[in-house]
C-alpha cells in the first residue's frame, strides 16, 4: 500500500479494536511502503510502514504497530504504537502497549501505556493556548525514564 487519500482507505485498512480510533484519517503510508523525506500534512495521517525524515504538522499524526519510523517530529499530537526513533514535540503524545521508543520528546500531555517501551528524554511543559511549541519552549520539568 502507498501513500493514500481518506477516499482510499479500505475496510482492511480501518484500525482494529485495540488501536486508536480518530474521527477521520487524512492519508495513509501502509504496510510494506517506505518513504524518506519531509512530510507535512492538516489533518490526520496514519503511518504503519517505513518513514526516514522530518514529519511537520499541525494535525495528527497515529504511527501503527508495524510503523518504523526514524524522524524529527512535531504535531499537535501523536499516537505510537509500533517503533520510533528521534525527537518529537508535541503537545499530547500517547505511547501505547506495543509502542517501542528511543528519543527525545518535548510534550505538554505524556501517557505511556503498560508494556510500552521507551529509552530516552522527556521535557513537558505547561499547557499553552492550542498551539505547537518548539523544543526551547520546555523549560519545565524534565525527567530521564527507561522502561522495560
Amino acid at each position: 500500500m502507498a501513500l493514500l487519500r481518506k477516499e482510499d482507505l479500505s475496510r482492511d485498512s480501518l484500525p482494529v479494536a485495540n488501536e486508536p480510533r480518530i474521527p477521520s484519517q487524512d492519508a495513509l503510508l501502509g504496510k510494506g511502503s517506505r518513504f524518506e523525506g519531509k512530510l507535512t500534512f492538516e489533518g490526520t495521517v496514519r503511518i504503519d510502514g517505513e518513514f526516514i525524515g522530518e514529519i511537520t504538522s499541525q494535525g495528527n499524526l497515529i504511527l501503527g504497530p508495524t510503523a518504523k519510523v526514524q524522524a524529527t517530529i512535531t504535531v499537535q499530537s501523536a499516537n505510537i504504537s509500533g517503533q520510533f526513533q528521534g525527537n518529537l514535540t508535541s503537545s499530547t503524545l500517547e505511547l501505547k502497549s506495543s509502542a517501542q521508543v528511543v528519543a527525545k520528546l518535548f510534550v505538554q500531555s505524556l501517557v505511556v501505556e503498560q508494556g510500552a517501551f521507551f529509552d530516552g528524554e522527556v521535557h513537558m511543559a505547561q499547557p499553552q493556548a492550542a498551539e505547537i511549541l518548539d523544543e526551547n519552549d520546555y523549560t519545565g520539568a524534565s525527567a530521564a525514564i527507561r522502561s522495560i
